[in-house]
């Protein structure tokens, strides 16, 4: 490859949210305030047996935590995911405590040792970084949700996220199962991110994860599923997921790691410990979350606006048929800021993204606006 294509592949585009700088201006004159959808960051009290462990005995360990996160860690993270979720055999050797689930997505094809020569592919909406870490390993990306339309391309790395950020969508286990087989007929690694999986919301059947025996049928090989606590135990700042499943992958990316200096402080481990341990406010979050859906939905549907899948998950999938930067511009006159949908992806330019991520008193707020 010449150095310009290089070039142009390992680029990284803006930051999306910094070009909403004159509408959240617009949305902050409101008299009211603002009422900020627009990313999907909590605002609700981190769990009081979440803050105990933080303060508790690991706050006074001095030394460097290890790599691997703590035993007692990965036990309580293999078995709430038994436990929350029907994923049964993973070994706790094969769990990696992450800084956040962000920093293992933009930096996994890197640490899986792709490059130039490899293909990564993403969802046709997804997740910015999805795109930013094939950049940063120098890697040819494509946006497709069928892998039929791949043709004879052989991929190194295949990404999954249900329930979608920003969608919503839920991907069946027919369409899991046929992911995991084509991607294990062409030995490429399935990564599966399941930051959302906690918040259900009215989805029947449930969303599943990949290393669920209804996907894999128990195997884990080729199969990488991410975790995060920053929605489902509000858990952002403390900057606290894991990723798990095939063994060996989890080994490679543990010994990479271990050399980067990629270190989960001690205190936040015992913190993370506590969240996966106690299901009660996981639950209790998820049914804010549900409340403020319904309240959000009734009041853009009744200006007129489409709400498309969004029955799980972190946010609402809206259109008006138009374009969404006008949408977005539209919402902000009534102080309400939303991402416009083509931060997800070309596909998503007459959608927007709206975020449930508010105080009630919030939410409530917006549904005045919207409503009146």
């Amino acid at each position: 490859m010449s150095s310009a294509g290089t070039a142009e592949r390992t680029a990284l585009p803006d930051f999306p949210w910094d070009s909403l700088a004159a509408d959240k201006a617009l949305a902050q004159s409101h008299p009211d305030g603002i009422v900020d959808l627009s990313i999907g960051t909590p605002v609700d009290p981190v769990p009081a047996v979440v803050r105990e462990a933080l303060s508790g005995p690991a706050a006074d360990i001095p030394g460097y935590p290890a790599t691997h996160g703590t035993p007692a860690l990965r036990d309580a993270i293999a078995a709430s995911l038994a436990r929350r979720f029907g994923v049964t055999g993973v070994d706790p050797d094969a769990v990696l405590p992450t800084i956040g689930s962000k920093e293992l997505v933009a930096w996994l094809p890197t640490l899986l040792g792709l490059g130039g020569n490899d293909l990564v592919v993403i969802p046709e909406l997804a997740y910015p970084t999805y795109e930013v870490g094939a950049r940063l390993a120098g890697a040819e990306f494509v946006r497709s949700d069928g892998l039929v339309g791949l043709g004879p391309r052989r991929a190194s790395l295949v990404w999954l996220n249900s329930p979608s950020n920003p969608t919503g969508k839920i991907l069946p286990v027919d369409h899991l199962r046929k992911v995991v087989a084509w991607a294990r007929e062409r030995g490429a690694v399935v990564a599966s991110d399941e930051c959302y999986l906690g918040l259900p919301g009215t989805a029947d059947p449930a969303p599943l994860s990949v290393l669920h025996p209804s996907v894999c049928d128990g195997d884990h090989t080729g199969l990488l599923a991410v975790h995060s606590m920053s929605k489902t135990s509000n858990l952002a700042g403390y900057r606290a997921a894991f990723v798990t499943g095939d063994p060996v992958l989890v080994s490679r990316l543990l010994e990479i790691r271990k050399h980067a200096g990629m270190l989960v402080p001690h205190p936040v481990q015992a913190a993370m410990a506590a969240a996966v341990s106690d299901d009660a406010h996981v639950a209790a979050q998820a049914a804010l979350y549900e409340a403020r859906r319904t309240r959000l939905r009734a009041a853009l549907e009744s200006r007129g606006m489409r709400i498309e899948h969004s029955e799980s998950g972190l946010y609402l999938w809206a259109t008006e048929d138009r374009d969404g930067r006008s949408t977005v511009h539209d919402l902000a006159a009534h102080g309400v800021l939303v991402a416009p949908g083509e931060f997800y992806g070309p596909a998503g330019a007459r959608h927007v993204r709206v975020a449930l991520s508010a105080s009630d008193e919030r939410i409530d707020a917006a549904v005045e606006r919207l409503t009146t």
